[in-house]
């Protein structure tokens, strides 16, 4: 089967922090994709925005390195030429005068077109930089601005930023992006819920045990340690990724697949989480911090020797019992699991159906197991559907629990790309759908931040694990007091 890709309206997109990390590594590899399969009209602009002194054939040497390290054999010798021919770069100081007039020169030489202002900066950029593009004219009712994660480190430092941009940047123009919404893994979840009947009836506490939501890195924190250890693993992933995919899993059917109605109701399950307070911390919250250890055979260092420092309060993984206190949802646990220097690189959601009532099989006691459903976010998207059955062959029954497995890489015999891609073209096309609104964003936070002001009244310090495993041991003890496991076919 081959994708159709539906090209977009001309536009101009401006990727402040052009230079770095997040616009070499995903930015523009993404639109370099986009442009090979023809989604990019001719006419569409993208110009790198940084402090660093670059003439624009620098800039474009540096984006064709980078082109060369993560697009690798897939790239074109033609469709770069094409691509880089749309490219231009302003030195700007994000926080003074400099370039601004520039860029406003430049952008005014298409005034009927999309413009679209990707922040990829620290977020303190946030407000200036949208101050000095009202100021220079650059913003008019066609021109959107991307933000990026984290936004802010509490609900206060949220609120702020979210008000600067305000006062610039109506909400129907403002895109907060989170990349996990964008995978197909996840869009499927809409669809495999609300487009089959099948599932939806029983997508409820009468038939569901519990939920768990696992995102884990092989990968340390590496070149990111100075940030990460202001953030912590619920500030980085709980607060945005996964809680995202709770809303999505945990959602009323909207009234439509639009963007108010899909945020309504993903707004409804945040404001319905049970909060986890300074008594709740100990007994529904474990936090880690990874030592020395070996993952895939390979020796990697502890998270202080990557800091080097001798001491750190940040945690590195963390795992949250939440509950949602609805009809639908009443009793049934979400375990929220994520961490850094785990066993393998994967993200997937388990949906963990309840027992039979009763089994007609005597004697097969233990082989009854109940069902479960597994979708995959990364790094092989699909989903697995755990059935009981009969192992072949005379001698009694003997069962089997056995996967349905649909593949997206064998069913559709299509390479997915990067979850960027899809959000840019979403942002092109003024479709918010899978973009969090402002509520959205307060609403993870009142829910985050008593977790965290837990932690520091009760001194709750991360637990040592080793590099390579599952986290530490206190992460199996919290969901083995209610009798369950995590899910061990995560490999």
């Amino acid at each position: 089967m081959t994708a159709l890709f539906i090209p977009v309206e001309p536009f101009d997109l401006v990727v402040f922090g052009g230079t770095g990390d997040l616009a070499m590594r995903k930015l523009l590899p993404g639109l370099y994709h986009r442009d090979s399969d023809n989604q990019l009209p001719p006419e569409a602009r993208i110009f790198g925005a940084a402090r660093a002194d670059l003439s624009r054939d620098a800039y474009v040497r540096k984006v064709e390195a980078a082109l060369q390290q993560f697009v690798g054999n897939a790239l074109d010798s033609a469709v770069l030429r094409r691509f880089v021919e749309r490219l231009d770069y302003v030195e700007i100081d994000a926080l003074g005068s400099h370039g601004w007039g520039q860029l406003a020169e430049r952008l005014g030489e298409a005034p009927e077109r999309t413009r679209i202002c990707y922040l990829a900066t620290a977020p303190n950029l946030f407000g200036p930089i949208c101050r000095n593009l009202a100021k220079a004219g650059i913003v008019n009712p066609l021109t959107r601005v991307v933000l990026e994660k984290p936004l802010g480190h509490d609900l206060a430092s949220a609120q702020t930023i979210n008000d600067e941009v305000g006062q610039v940047f109506g909400e129907d123009q403002t895109y907060r992006i989170d990349h996990y919404l964008g995978k197909e893994t996840v869009q499927n979840l809409i669809t495999l819920r609300f487009a089959n009947f099948l599932f939806e009836p029983l997508w409820n506490a009468s038939a569901i045990d519990h939920v768990q939501i696992t995102v884990s890195e092989d990968l340390g924190v590496g070149e990111r340690g100075g940030y990460y250890d202001k953030s912590g693993a619920l500030r980085d992933m709980v607060q945005n990724h996964i809680l995202q995919l709770l809303c999505l899993i945990a959602m009323e059917p909207p009234t439509a697949f639009d963007a108010d109605a899909v945020r309504d109701e993903k707004l409804k399950v945040l404001r319905a989480l049970k909060p986890i307070g300074v008594r709740d911390v100990a007994t529904c919250t474990v936090r880690g911090q990874y030592r020395a250890g070996a993952v895939d055979g390979k020796a990697v260092p502890g998270y202080l020797e990557e800091l080097g420092r001798s001491y750190s309060d940040t945690e590195t993984f963390v795992v949250v019992k939440a509950e949602i206190g609805s009809w639908r949802w009443a009793g049934v646990p979400f375990y929220l699991r994520t961490g850094k220097r785990l066993a393998s690189r994967a993200s997937e959601i388990v949906i963990q159906y309840r027992s039979v009532p009763h089994s007609i099989f005597i004697g097969a006691g233990r082989q009854i197991v109940p069902n479960r459903l597994v979708l995959r976010l990364q790094p092989d998207e699909g989903m697995k559907l755990y059935l009981m059955s009969k192992e072949p062959g005379p001698g009694g029954l003997r069962f089997k629990n056995t996967p349905l497995n649909l593949s997206y890489a064998e069913a559709f015999s299509v390479k997915y790309h990067d979850a960027y891609e899809r959000l840019l073209m979403d942002v092109v096309r003024g479709n918010p759908t899978l973009f969090m609104r402002n509520d959205e964003v307060a609403a993870a936070w009142r829910w985050i931040d008593p977790i965290l002001d837990g932690w520091a009244s009760e001194g709750v310090q991360p637990r040592p694990y080793q590099a390579g495993s599952w986290g530490p041991s206190d992460a199996t003890a919290l969901i083995a007091r209610d009798g369950r496991s995590w899910h061990e076919d995560i490999a």
